[in-house]
């Protein structure tokens, strides 16, 4: 293998990393949204548990994150406003981020 090749392929090792990583953070971001809801909704334990997992799935609905958000909109109604939601699920993802840079 000529050095060319060597790079193509640690470009594209470092690609698939880094896809597999922003798919894991999207995806923990969702779950802690998911349980912020639950508890605005009154939801505990099981139930938080089950409703966080219906928003990781919602987010296989289109590509982005507003899917997440309107479904998170339509189960919390005026409890809280797509600002806020699009707002907490920020902070969501960077505390996800930083899970996951600390478990390695």
């Amino acid at each position: 293998m000529s050095t060319f090749d060597d790079r193509e392929n640690a470009f594209e090792a470092k690609f698939a990393f880094d896809s597999e990583l922003q798919f894991r953070a999207e995806a923990r971001a969702n779950k802690l949204l998911g349980l912020w809801a639950a508890g605005l909704m009154g939801k505990t334990g099981a139930e938080a548990d089950a409703y966080a997992a219906l928003v990781v799935k919602s987010d296989f609905a289109e590509a982005g994150e507003e899917d997440v958000v309107r479904f998170v909109a339509k189960g919390l109604g005026d409890r809280a406003d797509l600002a806020a939601i699009r707002l907490k699920r920020a902070e969501c993802l960077a505390q996800a981020k930083a899970q996951l840079a600390s478990e390695g």
